[in-house]
């Protein structure tokens, strides 16, 4: 290890002198996944389709026709373990070639909804 002399300043890692990246400050590991799922809106009486483009143990992004407004709530399933969950928007859908990006937020925590393991996040 290396000690400053005195009169020096130590030297600093510049690790430490950066601002996190936002890979760094994510809460949790995001995973490219393409499922279909079905958005429950309390209006509409038939679910609306769609699909995800990433997941991670506390929500994700999904792909609809249409946007929905930041902080809209609804129940988000997934057909194929037919599991439900309450999510909220968390931000302004953005559009994509595909269709709007929705950034969903779960309200309780719900680990198993994907139906994969997220490892602990290390940050």
């Amino acid at each position: 290890m290396h000690y400053a002399k005195p009169g020096q300043t130590p030297a600093v890692r510049p690790a430490l002198q950066r601002q996190p990246t936002a890979e760094e400050r994510r809460r949790a590991q995001r995973v490219l996944l393409r499922i279909p799922v079905l958005v429950h809106l309390k209006d509409k009486p038939k679910p609306i389709e769609g699909m995800t483009q990433t997941v991670n143990a506390t929500g994700g992004t999904i792909i609809l026709a249409q946007g929905l407004a930041a902080g809209t709530k609804f129940t988000l399933e997934n057909p194929r373990t037919h599991q439900k969950v309450e999510v909220h928007v968390q931000r302004p859908s953005q559009i994509n070639p595909e269709g709007s990006l929705v950034a969903v937020e779960f309200l309780a925590s719900a680990p198993q909804f994907w139906n994969i393991f997220f490892p602990t996040n290390t940050n």
